[in-house]
């Protein structure tokens, strides 16, 4: 029998060429990113040197300042209870976010019924913005922690709704009905079809979380509260050291980039798409 020996050579040639073309396309990326912060940097220094943005706005604000500002918060340690207690109001928010949102996304997914009944309030609560709970949570909580973690939590929860009932209606029937047949019940089609399925749209949903979680707590750590990134902000402003206030602003930013590369990095290993 005649062999078909080109195919294999041709698969050998495009595994060994794909790396040699991604390499190249990262190292690309990489530097039109790089590009892009050298002239953000630049414009920024040229709005400082040149009093764009008023007289005001003197060198303290200029990056070379708050770089410095932000090594020496960093070396001497004043920065990172801060830092510590901001991560803390996310991660919490963050799980009450997912706790809440996933099952109903699931249930307004899985169920039509759901979805038509819930649709015109979810809409209306989610178009409301989260600093408009402001007030009525402080007069339900009072000042502290737990008015943060609701207000982020309320933020965050609308991503998690959205893409995980987004991920169900995707989901094939004809694997629904199959593991039907095989005798699988209704908690067990949930548990080995559908949320295996629907990984890729939580991690989705979860990307978009952190950044509305993140937006949120500045303002959210403003309500009364003596430590985190936001009062830290607050804190600068009252002292005048706006060298500091521009390096929490860089910490800020920073932090958020970081957190969206990570949940970017698990995404890639969860790729796969539901036909």
């Amino acid at each position: 029998m005649k062999q078909h020996v080109l195919p294999v050579t041709v698969l050998n040639q495009k595994s060994q060429i794909q790396p040699e073309n991604g390499r190249p396309r990262r190292i690309s990326q990489l530097w039109w990113g790089l590009s892009g912060v050298g002239v953000t940097i630049l414009l920024w220094q040229l709005a400082i040197s040149l009093h764009l943005l008023g007289p005001q706005f003197g060198p303290a604000f200029s990056p070379a300042n708050a770089v410095q500002a932000l090594a020496e918060l960093a070396g001497s340690g004043v920065l990172w209870p801060h830092l510590q207690d901001s991560l803390r109001r996310v991660l919490v928010g963050l799980i009450l976010a997912a706790s809440l949102g996933i099952p109903i996304g699931l249930i307004i997914g899985y169920y039509r019924l759901a979805e038509a009944a819930s649709g015109i309030v979810f809409q209306f609560l989610r178009m409301t913005s989260p600093l408009a709970w402001m007030p009525i949570t402080i007069i339900i909580f009072g000042v502290g922690d737990r008015p943060i973690y609701f207000l982020i939590a309320i933020a965050a929860v609308w991503p998690f709704i959205i893409n995980t009932a987004h991920g169900v209606s995707k989901v094939n029937p004809i694997w629904i009905k199959v593991a039907r047949n095989l005798g699988a019940s209704e908690s067990q089609v949930l548990r080995k079809v559908v949320i295996p399925a629907i990984i890729p749209d939580i991690l989705t949903g979860l990307r978009l979380a952190i950044g509305l979680a993140w937006v949120m707590l500045v303002p959210d750590e403003m309500l009364g509260v003596s430590s985190g990134l936001g009062y830290f902000i607050l804190d600068t402003r009252d002292r005048f050291r706006y060298d500091q206030l521009m390096a929490a602003v860089l910490m800020v930013g920073l932090i958020g980039y970081l957190l969206d590369t990570l949940v970017r990095t698990v995404q890639r290993h969860y790729s796969w798409t539901v036909d």
